[in-house]
């Protein structure tokens, strides 16, 4: 299992378009093969900026996501609502402390 980070940073005026477009995909984003478990953020002092992470079994789960109509439909309404580039990781989860 690892988690996928991306960072994305939205102009205001978009921010709803955003996460309605959010909101209507996320459960079929989460019932996705190999996805386990998704999120979403928003930071504290930008309110602009926002983050998800995922939790997928395998990087093929991932990269059969990325392929998948629910991705394409998903990023072509979210990538014109961008005021930076996104920025995204794959990490592997060492340690939960609970």
């Amino acid at each position: 299992m690892f988690v996928r980070i991306v960072k994305m940073g939205f102009y205001e005026q978009n921010i709803e378009t955003f996460l309605a477009n959010f909101d209507c995909n996320k459960e079929k984003i989460r019932q996705f093969k190999g996805c386990t478990f998704l999120e979403l953020y928003r930071d504290k002092n930008d309110p602009t900026i926002f983050f998800t992470y995922s939790y997928w079994e395998a990087e093929s789960d991932l990269e059969n996501y990325r392929h998948s109509e629910v991705f394409k439909n998903v990023w072509a309404k979210t990538k014109p609502l961008f005021n930076i580039p996104p920025m995204a990781w794959s990490v592997d989860k060492l340690e939960t402390l609970n």
